[in-house]
């Protein structure tokens, strides 16, 4: 069986019920999510065998995360373990024009005190054909950023295919790295890449030709980042296919989605869904990445069944409460081949 490892940080999550603001708050609901145990999540529900990595702390709440993944076929064999506490994240969801917000809580948590040498990466990479990380875990402290590259170099030499989802974050890279130089080093080993215009621009200067990314509204043209993915190829040889999410945002409540995945010779492009009445977008990325992974995995001739793939996943997630995609196989597929009626199975 073909077998993916995840590595970065899995969180707390606190958000008022519903709507509510946080001044307005008297509770919160807790959800345990991040954004590579989220795509850890996506593809054992889809049935691939996936082990997520992480430094959890030795307490209820550490153990709280851990049956989180356990529950939902998520490998934890792998996970060590110190420190003092988890990182959390509140989530104020917004609705039409109020955008959400998030606030974190993840200074000195187990992973960011992590240090090269904890993860035995050779065990963790024994039988393993893809490994994934994101553009998070190096964002939270040089220790995390270390062991990052530790675990792309293992990867790399043996073989294994790695992939990243770049997702740059304003709120964290706090530390004195060099965000530049830190992360083309580690995407320097990368196959797939993620991103979308701004990951691109904030992490390596490139921007789209001729476009403006900050005023284009939600009107999203597919054919306008090809420079993108031309431009990242060029920096990034190694890399096989880049794909970039293509979202717009006509409100918090509703947004389209689509996406493309160049290859170096074509481009391919999905259809545009419109996603109305979001339920929690929070994830959407992740969700899109574990589709894309079990896609290529699963159809490696054929890229436009894999991006479809990712694409429908992804948009059925906007429909689920809390950070992972917890929806089917069959479940895409039916979104893929054009049924989105949502009518009660009987």
């Amino acid at each position: 069986m073909k077998k993916v490892v995840t590595f970065g940080e899995i969180m707390l999550r606190l958000a008022p019920p519903g709507f509510l603001r946080f001044s307005q708050a008297n509770s919160f609901d807790v959800v345990y999510g991040g954004g590579e145990s989220n795509v850890a999540v996506s593809l054992a529900n889809y049935g691939i065998a996936v082990d997520f990595v992480t430094r959890l702390p030795k307490n209820d709440i550490g153990e709280c995360a851990l049956m989180e993944m356990r529950k939902r076929g998520v490998g934890t064999d792998k996970i060590i373990f110190g420190g003092d506490r988890l990182g959390i994240y509140f989530l104020e969801t917004g609705a039409v024009s109020r955008g959400s917000k998030v606030v974190y809580d993840r200074a000195h948590s187990s992973i960011a005190e992590i240090e090269k040498g904890m993860i035995d990466w050779d065990a963790v990479f024994d039988e393993v054909e893809w490994f994934h990380w994101t553009g998070i875990t190096p964002a939270i402290s040089q220790g995390a950023a270390d062991v990052c590259l530790e675990a792309v170099k293992v990867a790399s030499s043996k073989g294994i295919a790695i992939s990243t989802d770049l997702n740059y974050r304003a709120k964290l890279w706090k530390y004195e790295g060099d965000r530049e130089t830190i992360m083309t080093e580690l995407t320097s080993y990368c196959d797939i890449i993620l991103g979308n215009e701004e990951d691109a621009e904030k992490h390596f200067g490139i921007h789209p030709e001729g476009l403006d990314v900050h005023k284009r509204g939600h009107e999203v043209k597919a054919g306008a980042f090809l420079s993108v993915c031309k431009q990242m190829m060029k920096k990034f040889p190694k890399a096989k296919k880049v794909i970039t999410t293509l979202r717009g945002s006509i409100s918090a409540s509703h947004n389209t989605w689509a996406g493309v995945l160049y290859d170096g010779k074509k481009m391919y492009e999905t259809r545009q869904y419109q996603i109305t009445d979001i339920v929690d977008r929070v994830g959407g990325g992740d969700s899109f990445m574990g589709g894309l992974i079990y896609g290529l995995l699963t159809y490696p001739e054929d890229d436009q069944n894999a991006l479809d793939f990712a694409v429908a996943a992804s948009c059925l997630k906007h429909t689920i409460k809390a950070d992972a995609n917890l929806v089917t196989v069959a479940e895409v597929e039916k979104l893929m081949g054009g049924d989105a009626s949502g009518r009660v199975a009987r």
